[in-house]
């Protein structure tokens, strides 16, 4: 049975790479990657995001909090489960591909969920500071596109790993009866 691939799958998986790597590059480059450091250049629009969530801020790093540069690490995985799904799925044409892109889209969501989880539970301690504007605009928003996408990508993955089980049980069961119709 061939890979079933979808495209804008493919292409979320793929944009997403240099996105998490400067991401997970800032993290773990603080504090020269923050606002006052000799490599902040590279990430200057953290210099607002940095202020919106403190876990990315100086609040988070003076603490010695290590929450953010776990989930940069997490993300770091994330990302090489997705150019392994988009290598195995397009190129090596390999039928498990699913499952890892499935794996990677569960993680995805599963570490964001984490995430706003976090601040719910700790009194939106590094978020509530933010005007509602602010928070809607700068965090609400661009946080919460890495809920619905790989929300989307685990349910149809999921379809589509379903079929393919339900396909593998009925020809079990045809080779089983010996009904080959």
């Amino acid at each position: 049975m061939a890979v079933k691939t979808h495209t804008w799958i493919s292409l979320w998986f793929l944009l997403t790479v240099p996105v998490i790597m400067w991401d997970a590059g800032y993290c773990f480059m603080r504090p020269r990657s923050m606002k006052g450091g000799d490599l902040h250049w590279i990430w200057k629009p953290y210099a607002l995001y940095q202020e919106i969530d403190h876990v990315y801020g100086l609040p988070s790093f003076n603490r010695g909090d290590g929450f953010t540069n776990a989930q940069s690490l997490l993300n770091v995985i994330e990302t090489f489960l997705n150019i392994s799904y988009v290598y195995l799925a397009h190129v090596a044409q390999w039928p498990p591909a699913t499952i890892v892109g499935f794996a990677a889209a569960t993680m995805t969501l599963s570490k964001t969920i984490l995430y706003w989880a976090q601040e719910y539970y700790c009194g939106f301690c590094a978020i509530g500071h933010n005007t509602w504007s602010d928070l809607f605009f700068l965090w609400i928003i661009p946080n919460g596109l890495w809920i619905v996408v790989p929300t989307f990508i685990v349910i149809r993955l999921g379809k589509d790993l379903i079929n393919s089980l339900n396909f593998a049980d009925a020809q079990s069961k045809k080779l089983a009866t010996g009904k080959f119709n």
